[in-house]
This record gives C-alpha cells, structure tokens and sequence, in this order.
C-alpha cells in the first residue's frame, strides 16, 4: 500500500484555521514573554545581589531561589504542562487551551529568564558597583541606576533568546488543546501528509524568529552604543 501526499495547501480550507493558529501564537508568546519577561527579570536581579558578594547577600534567599530554578528549568515543557494541570486549573479555570498552556509556558519561561538575567549581570565590572557603593547609592538605586543599565544590552539579548525559546514552547500547547502554528502544522500537515502545509507553518515560524532576533540585535546594539 502506497501512501500519497498532498502537494497543494487549500487556502479556502485551511485560511481561517492558520489565521487562527498564528493569533494562538502570537497570543502565547507574546504574554508569556511579558509576565516571564518581568518575573524571571526580578527573580535574577534577586539571585544576583543576594549571591556571595552581592550588595544585599543573603545566602538563605539566594540558596532557596537558586534550588527552584534549578528543579524547574530542566523539566521538558509539554511535561511541565501536564504536571501543573490542577495549578493551571485554579488560575484560569481549565487544563486545556490556549490560556491553559499561557501559564504551562510563563512558568517554565519565568525560571529560564531568570538564570539569563544572572548570567548576564554577574559580567558587570564590580567597580562600577563599588563605585556607586562609595558614593552612598541605596541598594535600591544602585539596582536600578547601576546595575540595569550597565547590563542593558546582553539584557536585550537574552531577552531575544528567550523570545525565541518561547517561540518553540508554543509548538507543544497543541498537546492540550492550546493550538499555535505547532498544532497547525502537526494536525494539518503532518498527520494530513500534507508537506506544504508543514512547510509553510514552518516558514511562517522562521519569520517570527528572524524578525524578532534582527530587531533584537539592532535595539541591543543601540543601547551599547550610549
């Protein structure tokens, strides 16, 4: 028994669908990037200064935090979706959908942003921050007039990165009924054996990804350019 492939994408069918699956996409990773965005932001700067050496070190804070990034991070995330089902039923009310997998990937998001803004800001010269010590800048100040903006740029970057990584979360949410250009393509393309149209979700998803690492790179090398 032979088995055919398509080699046409039936816009007149599958037009709303992809339209649909693309603001699913859209939707994920642009609120997951935002609430992990500024969570796992907060969370590094917290890992950062309450590290050994840090201008507010507390090694009890920093040993907590680092142990539940470190358990959370390595979870695959359409596993972490599933695990935390009564969680994400209790914040949005259901296991299933695009709001459902929101949460699944802000969370597995948030832990990964905040490792990045760590290793991003533990390259800032000490001195400047010795310097601003000196000078008799409150921690609080010293965070958000020293330690921000001196780390700005790679901040950009990661952040880029983690856009990104948020881009290929998005793919699983169709495992529970999340949609995304992910679903489209598996439920469309692939279990259609319809090539094209795996091709074109997939094109389509390049895109996403090149526009966002080219407008992260411009605006990460204007900020250094100051």
């Amino acid at each position: 028994m032979t088995t055919t492939y398509s080699a046409q994408m039936d816009w007149d069918r599958l037009g709303d669908t992809f339209l649909t699956a693309f603001q699913q996409t859209m939707l994920m990773v642009c609120v997951g990037l935002l609430a992990a965005g500024f969570v796992g932001l907060i969370l590094g700067i917290i890992l950062y200064t309450t590290r050994e050496g840090g201008i507010l070190a507390n090694k009890p804070v920093y040993w907590i935090i680092n142990v539940i990034v470190n358990f959370v991070r390595p979870i695959p995330t359409i596993i972490l979706m599933t695990a935390i089902g009564p969680l994400t039923e209790l914040i949005v009310d259901t296991r299933i959908g695009t709001k459902a997998a929101i949460v699944g990937i802000v969370i597995a998001a948030t832990f990964g942003a905040a490792r990045i803004v760590e290793q991003n800001l533990v390259t800032i010269d000490p001195g400047v921050i010795e310097a601003a010590k000196a000078m008799g800048a409150s921690p609080f100040r010293i965070i958000w007039s020293v330690i921000i903006p001196e780390a700005l740029g790679p901040l950009i970057l990661g952040f880029t990165f983690m856009f990104i990584a948020i881009v290929d979360m998005s793919a699983m949410a169709g495992y529970i009924g999340g949609g995304g250009l992910g679903d489209f393509a598996i439920v469309y393309g692939y279990r259609a054996f319809n090539d094209q149209v795996t091709w074109f979700a997939v094109a389509v998803i390049i895109v996403i990804v090149q526009v966002a690492q080219l407008f992260g790179n411009w605006l990460a090398k204007k900020v250094m350019r100051r």
